[in-house]
C-alpha cells in the first residue's frame, strides 16, 4: 500500500528525515512512534505529497508521490490532524460533506453517507447542525474522522489525532479508534508519541529518533529485543513510576 525508500529531508542545517525506509502493508495499522522533532509528521506529509523529499521515493498503491504528482491520492486517502482541522464557519455536516461535494457526489447519496458516519462515531443527527466552537475536543476529533471517511478511502493517515486531548478523553477515544479500525478494515498509518496508543492500536511500529529509523517491528520486538538502549529508554519513559503503580 505504502512504500518509502531512502527518503531524506533537510530544513537548512536541520535533518528532518535521514534515509528513512518502511513499508505499510494493506489492511494493517502501522504506527510512526517517536518524540517531538523525530520526523514523524514530516514523513507523513512527504507521503501525502504535501512536502517534497530531497531524495528517495514514496509509492502509494504503486504510484510515485510528489507535490507535483499526487492527484491519484484524492479520494484514496483520508487525512486526520489534531483537533480535526475543522472550518469554523461550517456546521459538522458541512465539514463532513466538503470533500465529497468537491468530488460532485449526489446530495441524496451524500446525506445518507453522513448519517451513516454519524452513527458510526456515536453522534445523533442533531449534532450535524452544530458548529466546531460548540463541540468538545473529542467531538471535534470525531468530526475530523468522519470527514476523512466520507469518500470511503482505503487508506487513512492520522497525525497525532488525540494529542491535544486530556487523558480521560484520550483513553476513551483510543478505545473507540480500536473498535472503529476493527470494523472499517482500512490501511492505517498513525503518528503518535503515546506508547499506550501504540500498544492498543499498532500491528507494526516504526520508532523514529532525530529523523532516522531506530527500529521497526511489533511492540513485542521493541520491548524484548531493543535495537539500541534508546528503544528501552523511550518505552520506559511513559511507564508509571513504582510509587504510582502501587495505587493502580
Amino acid at each position: 500500500m505504502i512504500a518509502v525508500r531512502h527518503v531524506g529531508k533537510r530544513y537548512g542545517a536541520t535533518v528532518a528525515l535521514d534515509d528513512v525506509s518502511l513499508d505499510v502493508a494493506p489492511g494493517t495499522i502501522h504506527v510512526l512512534l517517536g518524540s517531538s522533532g523525530s520526523g514523524k509528521s514530516t514523513l507523513l506529509r512527504v507521503i501525502l505529497g504535501l512536502v517534497a523529499a530531497d531524495h528517495g521515493e514514496v509509492l502509494v498503491e504503486g504510484a510515485p508521490v510528489t507535490p507535483a504528482r499526487r492527484a491519484h491520492l484524492i479520494g484514496r486517502v483520508g487525512y486526520v490532524v489534531q483537533e480535526g482541522g475543522l472550518y469554523p464557519h461550517l456546521t459538522v455536516g458541512g465539514n463532513v460533506r466538503l470533500p465529497a461535494e468537491a468530488r460532485g457526489r449526489p446530495p441524496r447519496e451524500l446525506e445518507t453517507r453522513v448519517r451513516e458516519l454519524a452513527a458510526l462515531v456515536g453522534f445523533d443527527e442533531a449534532m450535524l447542525q452544530r458548529y466546531p466552537a460548540e463541540l468538545s475536543g473529542g467531538q471535534r476529533q470525531r468530526v475530523g474522522l468522519m470527514r476523512a471517511l466520507v469518500l470511503d478511502p482505503p487508506l487513512l493517515l492520522l497525525d497525532e489525532p488525540l494529542g491535544a486531548l486530556d487523558p480521560i478523553v484520550r483513553a476513551d477515544l483510543q478505545a473507540e479508534l480500536h473498535r472503529l479500525f476493527g470494523r472499517l478494515n482500512k490501511t492505517v498509518l498513525l503518528v503518535t508519541h503515546d506508547v499506550r496508543e501504540t500498544v492498543l492500536l499498532g500491528s507494526t511500529i516504526t520508532l523514529l529518533r532525530a529523523g532516522r529509523v531506530v527500529q521497526q517491528g511489533t511492540f513485542a520486538d521493541l520491548a524484548r529485543t531493543p535495537a539500541e538502549p534508546f528503544v528501552t529508554e523511550f518505552l520506559r519513559a511513559q511507564t508509571p513510576p513504582p510509587e504510582l503503580r502501587a495505587y493502580l
